[in-house]
Order: structure tokens, then C-alpha cells, then sequence
């Protein structure tokens, strides 16, 4: 089982295999405090993974602990974990053997340096799980639209030109199929047409049912 990290370029194989490894899960939540009712919450979604593992770098090889040879020199070895700990672009994590093989950020390692073991390096590690962000926009202005324009969700109102010769009865006829709805378009257009309902003028505009 080898624990390494890639950054596309970089490959980085720990030397010694931590004796255990950490992956903390927990579910976001938001609390509310209502006046009389008291706290309640409610569920956000799952939040990052953290991983987390404790290692060292020797100065020398040891067949009874070291993954290969020859061992990266400790200092090189910190300085890689100092580049993959400033890089802004996620790195992967892998576990051979088994199913981890995730995108991580590198958030923080303490150094430890002990004394009768000169030379080796220890560390703590602590890694959080990346996820692509993906946030659809409210509102957007779909492909071909201007940019701030707003779709109107009211629906056009039908007109009808009055001509010469027409009353409301032909024109429901015409428009509406039936002769006895006229009483809906007068409904209506009663401004228009005033209170009698059989002179109506050619040129005016009514709003159809």
C-alpha cells in the first residue's frame, strides 16, 4: 500500500506508510434560534472530507519500514510538501490498493524534529477534498437573449379591429365560433364601446377573450 501525491507534474510517493489514516465526514447544518420555539436546524449537505495522517522522513533507508529506495533527503522531501501546500490548483491523492483516489488540497503540515534522531523528519498532515463549484444563475439570460433583458410573462391580449358593417355577435362568430358569446367581449370592452353594447364604430380596437 503507497500513499501518494500528484500535481499533474509532480508525483510524490511518502516513504514510510503512516500507521493510520483519518477521513473525517459530517454533514453541514445551519442552526436557527426562534423566539418561543427555541433552536432548530437544518441540513445543508454534506461538507469536505478532511484526511489526515502522521509520517516521518528518514535520513536513511530501512528495509523494515522504508516503501523504496533510494529515500528522498528530508529537506527536499518538506520542500515539496511546502510547494504542494502554496499551489492553488488541487492535487491527487492516492492509496494503491485500495479505493482512494481523490482531488485534495494540501491545507497544512507541522514539522517535528526529535532529538537523538538526527536528520529525520516528522510530520502531520492535513488534507480536504476538493469539489468543482458549480452554481446555476438565477435569472440568467438564456443563449441568444440581450444581455439584461427580461422575459415578460404576462400574456398579449388578442385585439379586434372593428369594420364596417361588423357587430359584436358577427364578431364572435368570427372570433370566438359562437354568435352568443358577444356578451364576453362586451364585458371587456365596455369603456370602449359605452353602455350600448350594438353601436360600436369601425376603427375601434377590442380586447378578445
Amino acid at each position: 500500500m503507497e500513499f501518494t501525491l500528484k500535481d499533474g507534474t509532480t508525483s510524490f510517493r511518502f516513504p514510510v506508510k503512516p500507521e493510520e489514516l483519518t477521513i473525517s465526514r459530517s454533514k453541514g447544518y445551519e442552526t436557527i434560534n426562534m423566539l418561543e420555539y427555541g433552536e432548530f436546524d437544518f441540513a445543508q449537505g454534506e461538507k469536505v472530507k478532511e484526511i489526515t495522517f502522521s509520517s516521518f522522513f528518514p535520513k536513511e533507508y530501512d528495509a523494515s519500514y522504508c516503501m523504496y529506495e533510494p529515500v528522498p533527503d528530508p529537506r527536499v522531501a518538506m520542500n515539496i510538501l511546502n510547494t504542494f501546500l502554496v499551489s492553488k490548483k488541487p492535487l491527487r491523492f492516492i492509496i494503491s490498493n485500495t479505493g482512494v483516489n481523490v482531488p485534495v488540497y494540501l491545507i497544512s503540515h507541522n514539522t517535528t524534529f526529535r532529538g537523538g534522531e538526527s536528520g529525520d523528519i516528522y510530520f502531520d498532515i492535513t488534507l480536504r477534498t476538493w469539489r468543482d463549484s458549480k452554481v446555476e444563475k438565477v435569472g440568467a439570460a438564456t443563449s441568444g437573449s440581450k444581455s439584461g433583458s427580461r422575459t415578460d410573462l404576462k400574456k398579449s391580449s388578442k385585439t379586434y379591429t372593428v369594420k364596417s358593417g361588423d357587430s359584436l355577435s358577427k364578431i364572435a362568430k368570427l372570433e370566438l365560433g359562437s354568435s352568443s358569446k358577444w356578451n364576453e367581449i362586451y364585458k371587456l370592452n365596455v369603456k370602449t364601446i359605452g353602455s350600448d353594447p350594438n353601436r360600436i364604430k369601425p376603427g375601434q380596437k377590442l380586447v378578445m377573450p
